[in-house]
Parts: C-alpha cells; sequence; structure tokens
C-alpha cells in the first residue's frame, strides 16, 4: 500500500514515515523544493516536490495513494507575517485534502495538534470533549491549528470523507533537526541557559509514539473522531530537572513570575523585528504558560490500543541525540 506523508522532512513527519516504513508501507512524501531533506537521508522513500500553497502539487503528489497522512504546519511561536502560517495550516490543509478525497484516498489522517483543544484551568487533563474558548486561545500557532481543525471537520461531515484527526500532545525525542519550540527548551538546558522558569506545564510524549499513534489512527480510528496522543504531564520545573538528572548536572533555578515576563517577552519581539530571528519568549507563550496544559490519551489507549512510553525515555533519546549531533 502507499502512503503520502507531508511534512517528513519535518521532526513528527519523519518520524511517521519512519514508522510507515517499518510496518511495510510504500512511503511517498512531499517535500518543498529547497527543504533541509537530512531526515529523508537513508530511507527508501519516493519524494515528490511541492507545496501546501500549489494546488497542482499537491493533486500531483496524492495520486495513487491510499493513505495520507497530513503531518505538515508551520510550527512556530512567532511569526512576522501571520497570513503565512494561516495559508499553510488552514488553506494548504483544506486543499491537500480535497484533492485526496478527488483521488481516491481509502484514509485520510490529519494531524492536528491539543493546541486545537480546550483545557482545564484547575489543571486536570483535559480530554477530546473539554470545551474550548476560542477567546482563550493565544498565539498565530494556536489559532490556524484551531481553524484548521474546525475546517477538517466540517469537510468531513459536509463530504462524508474517510478521516481521522489525532492530536498530538507536545513531542520529543531524536531527529529535531530545526528545532521545534520544545527542542529549544532542551538545547538551552543542556547548554546551561534555562537559569528560571515559570509556573507551567505540558504534556510530554515520545515522537515515536505518536508516529505509532497515527498508523493505529489509520488502522483502527472511526471515520471522523480525534484522538489526543499524549504522555505524561509534567511542569516545566520537573522538564528542566529531569533533564538535569540525565545529565548529572545540579542547577538552581528561580521563578519568574508571568507578569515580570511580559514586558520582556515584549521587548524580545521588539529586537526579533530587526533581527528577523525567532525570539526566546513571546508575549504568546507566556500568555499560553498561564495555564497547565495537561491532557489524557485514555480514549486512543482505549479505542486504538495507543501506549507511551515514561517521558524520561522520551528526554533521555533527545538529550542524546541532540549532545550526539552537536547542538550543545
Amino acid at each position: 500500500m502507499k502512503s503520502l506523508v507531508t511534512g517528513a522532512t519535518g521532526f513528527l513527519g519523519s518520524a511517521v514515515m519512519r514508522c510507515l516504513l517499518s510496518h511495510g508501507h510504500d512511503v511517498r512524501v512531499l517535500a518543498r523544493p529547497n527543504s533541509d531533506r537530512r531526515n529523508l537521508h537513508n530511507h527508501a522513500v519516493e519524494i515528490t516536490e511541492g507545496d501546501l500553497r500549489d494546488i497542482t502539487s499537491l493533486q500531483r503528489a496524492v495520486q495513487g495513494c491510499d493513505h495520507v497522512f497530513h503531518v505538515a504546519a508551520d510550527y512556530r511561536l512567532w511569526v512576522p507575517d501571520p497570513s503565512t502560517m494561516h495559508d499553510i495550516n488552514v488553506q494548504g490543509s483544506r486543499a491537500l485534502i480535497i484533492a485526496a478525497h478527488e483521488a481516491g484516498v481509502k484514509k485520510i489522517v490529519y494531524t492536528s495538534s491539543v493546541a486545537a483543544l480546550g483545557f482545564h484551568t484547575d489543571g486536570t487533563p483535559a480530554t477530546e470533549d473539554t470545551p474550548v474558548d476560542p477567546t482563550l486561545i493565544h498565539g498565530h500557532y494556536k489559532r490556524s491549528k484551531y481553524q484548521a481543525e474546525q475546517m477538517v471537520r466540517q469537510l468531513t461531515n459536509d463530504h462524508q470523507l474517510p478521516l481521522v484527526i489525532v492530536n498530538p500532545s507536545t513531542p520529543i525525542g531524536p531527529y529535531d533537526i530545526r528545532p521545534t519550540p520544545t527542542g529549544r527548551i532542551v538545547i538551552d538546558t543542556l547548554a546551561g541557559r534555562m537559569p528560571a522558569y515559570v509556573n507551567t506545564g505540558l504534556n510530554i510524549a515520545h515522537v515515536d509514539d505518536i508516529a505509532t499513534g497515527h498508523l493505529l489512527a489509520c488502522q483502527h480510528g472511526k471515520i471522523g473522531e480525534r484522538y489526543i496522543l499524549g504522555g505524561d504531564n509534567m511542569t516545566l520545573l520537573q522538564i528542566l530537572q529531569t533533564i538535569d538528572a540525565i545529565t548529572e548536572k545540579k542547577r538552581k533555578r528561580v521563578n519568574i513570575p508571568i507578569p515580570v515576563m511580559l514586558p520582556l517577552a515584549w521587548l524580545m519581539e521588539k529586537v526579533a523585528l530587526i533581527t528577523n530571528k525567532e525570539p526566546r519568549a513571546t508575549l504568546d507563550s507566556i500568555h499560553m504558560a498561564k495555564k497547565l496544559m495537561y491532557f489524557s490519551s485514555e480514549k486512543a489507549e482505549r479505542e486504538l490500543g495507543y501506549q507511551h512510553r515514561p517521558a524520561l525515555a522520551a528526554l533521555q533519546d533527545a538529550v542524546k541525540w541532540f549532545q550526539d549531533n552537536n547542538y550543545c
């Protein structure tokens, strides 16, 4: 069977690609002409060049495919021009899904995000059914993923598409070549650049477990349903201390209140407009940090057979890969 994977040059997409290859899939990947293709090296995949903003290239990419795993997204916490992110994450997703439907693809797995889900203000883990308050969605990335999932769900209902949605939490592990914002936290911690923290929390999962969840969603997921693919809920301080323990380095850290971080993030964004380099903290990221972003994968475990290893293993693999590849 032939499967198309978008985003295979990136972190999560490459993990999905490797998972499919290991299970005997004939894999085609969509890659932009000038993309960094290190994650494709030494893998027997067919490469078709294209872009989510180029409908013709999408129509070409889906031809002859049994399955489509749409993992690609513009994942940045700061963008000077948010319209580009919207064009890729929302309009590009729409164009690809329509092209896949018209080509007769048997199953589409759309990679959304927990960013598109609701959360509980008391820190208890949210589920697929936790209500979403759109006014509490901070940041262009989160808004684009929320809008994209709403669009995908509407398309699926209107056209009875063979589509399943997965909502990964925070992936951690090897081959984070860019790296992702979370990968930068690991690198900065290894380099001793995280002397402070804010009181927030994340759901940490090994990227390979999330990738396996994509395959399980294709095999067992119910059409029109969505499934959280996550791991362990941890505070940011616990994450930093776990990395310290892995590297056997003890570091003292201070807690910085959110109100103190806001003006610092504002300043970092102003500098970024001049340097065109993504700031280490943004106003949106600090606003997001006000809540504990904890989630439950119980539905995926029950209906898909999804399993996840401890967050410690994910962080260990990430630390080793970043160190072996001279990121710190």
